[in-house]
């Protein structure tokens, strides 16, 4: 893949990539909420959503937390992340690159009904992530997989079934650390290599990225977008990184439901058994609440 290069057809799916699939429910929308403050992002040709002001912030914990300490190109171990997103890291603004990119991550989704996201981080994990699947399938959901490259390509097999049953991957870098510390040669190698496993197994690029820890920077902004990729955060932390029980983890998102609700939970990175419970026990009850379980489509 040339990672400095985008094409005037992939700006067109990144445009598209906006807009929610759907199209057996009669309903395309294509417009996501910023946090208020933010550059509109792009390449000449792509369309930028607007950026209501007073945009909500994300319902995340803040706070210190060490990087992982993962040896470049190994398999990480299930306790080698510390899943504490960290928004104090969030760059508060700079001059933009050329092209222009996001000062903010997209948090949630606008106008868009009774729908929702779901997204998994850190897999994939052959352990979680096919009972996540399971029950994804079983309901006809569609869900986001961030995912880390050196388990990606480890795993490759559960990124074709992702794709197979039309979930969204996305971009998590390649050993989860924490990205302001990198150099930005180390963030484009995070995120370039990953990039090109998933190309490689799925036979294009991902259109969406997410920092680890929630931890974003200028330089992660500039390389995302030289990348082809747009940064997604979340609306609701599951917190199910820290094993609160499958119960706590079902009330925190059935809590925290509503249209355009981004739901952060995770595959891999511990011990997920109470992710894959939480799931079979909220994804029914927001069904039956009449969310729509959907993905925005590149």
């Amino acid at each position: 893949m040339k990672k400095d290069q985008t094409t005037p057809a992939r700006r067109n799916l990144l445009r598209i990539a906006a807009c929610l699939g759907g199209a057996a429910a009669g309903l395309v929308v294509g417009e996501w909420v910023q946090t208020s403050g933010g550059t509109p992002g792009g390449t000449p040709g792509r369309t930028t959503a607007p950026r209501p002001a007073g945009s909500p912030r994300p319902a995340v914990v803040s706070g210190p937390a060490g990087p992982p300490a993962v040896a470049g190109g190994l398999p990480v171990r299930a306790s080698a992340h510390r899943l504490r997103p960290m928004t104090a890291y969030a760059t508060p603004g700079f001059r933009p690159a050329i092209p222009p990119v996001r000062r903010r991550p997209f948090l949630r989704m606008a106008q868009a009904g009774r729908t929702m996201v779901l997204t998994f981080d850190d897999g994939p994990d052959p352990r979680y992530t096919p009972g996540i699947l399971s029950t994804l399938r079983a309901y006809e959901a569609r869900a986001m997989f961030f995912v880390c490259g050196e388990l990606a390509t480890v795993h490759r097999d559960l990124l074709r079934e992702m794709i197979d049953d039309g979930h969204v991957v996305g971009n998590h870098s390649w050993s989860h650390p924490l990205i302001p510390r990198l150099p930005p040669s180390g963030i484009r190698d995070e995120l370039g290599r990953t990039s090109e496993v998933i190309e490689q197994v799925l036979g294009a690029p991902p259109l969406w990225y997410r920092a680890p820890f929630g931890a974003w920077n200028k330089h992660s902004f500039e390389i995302g977008a030289q990348l082809g990729m747009e940064p997604l955060a979340w609306t609701v932390d599951s917190l199910d990184w820290q094993s609160p029980g499958t119960g706590a983890i079902v009330r925190r998102v059935l809590d925290g439901a509503g249209p355009g609700v981004v739901v952060l939970s995770h595959d891999a990175g511990g011990e997920r058994s109470q992710s894959v419970a939480a799931l079979r026990r909220y994804l029914p009850s927001l069904i039956d609440a009449g969310y729509r379980i959907t993905v925005p489509r590149g």
